[in-house]
């Protein structure tokens, strides 16, 4: 990223937030956010949206633009990432980083018209490298949380089943040991192993 570009995100003074790229949850983990959290998060949102919109109708041309687009950027980020801590998914928190990229590539695209000629041309084209690369990352960070809730959730099918044929041997082993007895003894001995194993 260049210098030019570093400038224009540091002077846009967003309150974007980049959701944690190692926000990794467990398999079936519950919401971080209740519900009543989230609605009181997306009204909040709304709210803000409409002081920061406001604030913009003193300003014209390219300086109410990219102020207009601040406030959008801020209103879809907010929003999405609400919907991230109360989905607690890794797509959700894909969604939520995509929105950040976009929101960053809108204002600073809102900028770059305030350039011209090749620096125009390059900054646009510093700003949708930005946002593929931030879409791109997103994508991955998603990808390795899915294969790692997937990776988990194998290596507990796979937990079970062994511990299910375990059992089906340690059954068969006891009502091998049942065998040898004989009578009421031998009776006995098959009971109390078909009720250790929940066989009965």
């Amino acid at each position: 990223m260049s210098k030019l570009m570093l400038a224009l995100f540091v002077s846009a003074g967003l309150g974007f937030a980049v959701p944690a790229a190692a926000q990794v949850n467990a398999p079936n983990a519950s919401p971080s956010m209740s519900k009543d959290g989230y609605l009181q998060s997306k009204a909040s949102a709304d709210a803000q949206y409409k002081l920061d919109k406001d604030a913009c109708s003193s300003l014209s041309g390219n300086a109410k633009d990219i102020c207009v687009a601040e406030a959008k950027g801020k209103d879809s980020v907010a929003k999405a990432e609400a919907a991230a801590a109360y989905e607690n998914t890794p797509k959700a928190r894909e969604s939520a980083r995509i929105a950040h990229a976009q929101a960053s590539y809108t204002v600073a695209s809102e900028k770059c018209d305030g350039l011209a000629g090749n620096r125009k041309d390059v900054c646009v084209k510093e700003a949708k490298a930005a946002l593929v690369k931030g879409k791109a990352e997103a994508r991955v960070d998603r990808v390795t949380a899915d294969t790692r809730m997937e990776t988990a959730e194998k290596r507990t099918d796979a937990r079970n089943e062994a511990n299910a044929l375990q059992r089906d041997a340690e059954y068969k082993l006891a009502m091998e040991k049942c065998d040898a007895l004989a009578g009421p003894t031998k009776d006995s001995c098959l009971s109390n192993a078909k009720v250790q194993f929940g066989k009965s």
